[in-house]
């Protein structure tokens, strides 16, 4: 069969993607190459309980807010969002703490009684965030201007050192950026306005695991007429006149299509057109050269019963207050986040606990040729010393916290990489550069005419920059006029 859609990769982005596709009435299949779609939505099950692999909070699901009308639109709204407290993220640096408030206006009031002598500049910070927002979605706009082109130009910090007087208050604003990668020579200060606005605007948990988003999209998909194939891997794209016809899996199958969308690294997808005519080696090249931000280092921890009360925030512990160093070393850890799952049972209890920290690729470099099932006692052993780091530093907000564990389980960018098939384990796609925002930045079109990208290696990352993303590739499908109608259905 034909389909007149075939996306590749079935993570928050191929997802998406063909979940808007097909309800535009496109017949379109969609291949994952493991067992279990979803991608970083993901989740597993150890001794009765369900751990996620890569979603763990969201923002901008309050009426009227960013994310709330492309998840309406997505039917993604049904699920059982809960409200985090109006002190969301709480920061622990050394000995101090800090809280980053819902709402702008209380997100500066809180900073500026703690720094009375930046509220000006606060203001000014909070009023970039909010304009970040609400430029998202108008950018889908058929007569829509990028008037923020200047932030990607710019580096975050130095927009933080030079409009905020104190170094813990650059800190504290940059605290909450393990959304991110913290790099002072190369950060645009979108991608930091993006990573930190949507969660200032409210911020909410799922009861229950991130892969509920992805069977919600998954049976909206085939209700509306899609197809989702998981064990399909590909091994080629094939080209004719200048233009794909078809892609080739491993196991022998064929798929043909009009129109191709990947959801899979830029870099894996150039690897699968082995010969093209469009595809020039310069584009190849460009892609090949581009660098991958840090992996995740993720500490998932089965607690006693009635043993820590659960939390409805999350804590950014660091040992030390240069946030901003946090990535040149490993060992030991110098930052943690701390996310409590709401308990499964309904209760007032935690069952369950997340710590997660970046981990650069070159540590995993005794590691990288073995596979899984594979590799030695010394990765075992520095996966134990990372976890217990991780665990040590919780512990300045949940003592006695190693004496409720039951069970430990640890993943590393090898992991990420063995199980969604993303180039050393990145966690957040390929890296961004102010100092050359057009070779950083990649459009959903490419050389050719039919093959489109998604993710989060283009322009946006995380669950709210995919599902934007995935609506400018849908744009360049149907037009952007076609987008738009649908959003403002949504809205009203």
């Amino acid at each position: 069969m034909k389909y007149e859609v075939v996306i590749i990769g079935s993570g928050l982005g191929g997802l998406v993607c063909a979940h808007i596709l097909s309800k535009a009435g496109k017949r379109v299949l969609v291949l994952e190459k493991n067992s279990q779609p979803g991608g970083c939505l993901q989740s597993y099950r150890r001794d009765g309980l369900t751990f996620d692999t890569g979603f763990h909070y969201v923002g901008g699901l309050g009426e009227g807010q960013s994310l709330h009308t492309v998840f309406r639109m997505l039917g993604l709204m049904r699920l059982p969002w809960q409200r985090l407290d109006e002190s969301f993220d709480r920061i622990r640096i050394g000995e101090q703490e800090f809280s980053f408030m819902q709402g702008y206006d209380n997100f500066v009031k809180a900073l500026q009684a703690r720094f009375p002598d930046e509220g000006e500049a606060l203001r000014q910070y909070a009023g970039l965030l909010q304009r970040t927002e609400e430029e998202q979605l108008g950018l889908l706009a058929p007569d829509a201007a990028l008037s923020s082109e200047t932030w990607f130009e710019t580096g975050a910090w130095t927009y933080l050192t030079a409009h905020f007087h104190s170094p813990l208050l650059v800190n504290v604003l940059s605290a909450t950026s393990l959304k991110m990668e913290l790099r002072k020579e190369s950060l645009p200060l979108f991608t930091f306005l993006h990573g930190n606005s949507s969660f200032i605007e409210s911020s909410w948990k799922l009861r229950g695991a991130g892969s509920l988003i992805a069977d919600s999209l998954i049976r909206d998909i085939r209700s509306q007429g899609g197809e989702v194939t998981c064990r399909a891997t590909v091994e080629e794209l094939v080209e004719k006149d200048r233009k794909l016809v078809g892609l080739r899996c491993t196991d022998g199958r064929f798929f043909e299509g009009d129109c191709f969308v990947s959801d899979v690294h830029p870099a894996v997808t150039c690897s699968w057109i082995k010969r093209s005519e469009c595809l020039r080696s310069i584009y190849r090249r460009r892609i090949g050269a581009l660098e991958n931000t840090f992996g995740m280092l993720t500490v998932s921890l089965a607690l006693k019963p009635r043993s820590v009360k659960y939390f409805n925030w999350n804590w950014y512990v660091y040992r030390n207050p240069d946030v901003w160093t946090f990535y040149q070393d490993n060992i030991p850890v110098k930052g943690v986040l701390v996310c409590a799952r709401p308990p499964e049972d309904g209760g007032d209890y935690l069952q369950q606990l997340d710590l997660l920290t970046p981990i650069t690729w070159e540590k995993m470099a005794p590691w990288i040729q073995t596979r899984v099932g594979h590799r030695d006692e010394t990765y075992s052993a520095m996966k134990r010393q990372l976890a217990d780091e991780c665990v040590r530093l919780a512990e300045r907000v949940i003592p006695g916290l190693r004496n409720e564990i039951v069970q430990t389980y640890v993943s590393t960018p090898l992991t990420y990489r063995d199980y969604t098939g993303t180039p050393e384990g990145s966690a957040y796609g390929l890296r961004k550069d102010y100092r050359n925002p057009m070779m950083t930045l990649l459009s959903p079109r490419t050389p050719l005419p039919n093959l489109f990208l998604t993710g989060q290696s283009l322009m946006l990352h995380g669950i709210q920059g995919v599902t934007m993303t995935s609506l400018f590739t849908c744009a360049e499908i149907l037009g952007k006029e076609y987008m738009w109608n649908q959003l403002k259905k949504s809205f009203l």
